[in-house]
């Protein structure tokens, strides 16, 4: 199941991230998904592991994966 949708030109997905567990952590993962091609913005909620990205077209998943990852994170999937 994904959660994209297209608004005005960019699409909005929404990423399940496990680990995630303070600010510092929703920092680390907006940074490192901000830092990819094509990204708007990037909110992402510790609480409920959940991280909106707002992009100019569809992400690859592994570009996002790699990301995540890089943060010291992982990526679950989208909601």
């Amino acid at each position: 199941m994904t959660s994209q949708t297209d608004i005005q030109g960019s699409v909005t997905t929404v990423y399940k991230v496990s680990g995630m567990s303070c600010g510092h952590c929703e920092g680390a993962v907006s940074g490192e998904i901000s830092a990819i091609p094509g990204v708007s913005s990037v909110a992402a909620v510790a609480s409920s592991g959940e991280v909106t990205v707002v992009s100019a077209a569809p992400l690859d998943e592994a570009a996002v994966r790699a990301a995540v990852d890089e943060a010291g994170f992982e990526l679950a999937g989208t909601v």
